[in-house]
């Protein structure tokens, strides 16, 4: 996704070239980069089950997802796990260990997003589905739902499938 005004002085910056490619301002000098936002889960686990979500809103209303979001603005990707977990579960967890990261599009956005993933045990709360999401559920490594929202959690899922075959 390229800009098509400097920030700055409000010039009109050049396009073409790669998508994801820096862009720089002929008239101030300005340089854009266009990083892709990070983002941070929580796959908790249970019995041989991940907890997902199935999605209230869009994008992606009605397909299941790992629980996770946005970082805020200085927050470590581990709290923003927790964070999101508590959010849209209403289960404290505790991290485990780091399970991956993944790059994907957001939706159809044009945005890059930069996923990591946390492995996570519950420790209390109470199982709610939050306010965007529209039901929870427990899913056994050998059930996996086929519909996940973002295309990288299908990877994300099929990791934490093969690491649960492994150990037992």
């Amino acid at each position: 996704m390229q800009y098509t005004f400097c920030h700055y002085c409000g010039a009109k910056l050049p396009s073409g070239g790669k998508p994801h490619a820096p862009q720089s301002c002929a008239a101030c000098g300005a340089t854009f980069y266009h990083n892709a936002k990070p983002c941070a889960g929580a796959l908790v686990v249970k019995d041989h089950r991940v907890l997902l979500v199935r999605r209230g809103i869009e994008p992606f209303k009605d397909y299941w997802d790992i629980p996770g979001g946005f970082l805020e603005a200085g927050e470590h990707p581990e709290d923003a796990a927790r964070r999101e977990a508590l959010e849209e579960t209403g289960l404290e967890v505790r991290l485990t260990g780091l399970h991956g990261i993944y790059v994907d599009d957001y939706g159809d956005t044009g945005h890059k997003t930069l996923n990591i993933y946390y492995l996570a045990e519950p420790l209390g709360g109470a199982l709610r589905a939050g306010s965007d999401a529209a039901e929870l559920r427990w899913f056994h490594y050998d059930e996996l739902p086929d519909r996940t929202a973002f295309a990288h959690e299908s990877k994300v899922l099929a990791d934490w499938r093969e690491r649960e075959m492994s150990r037992r």
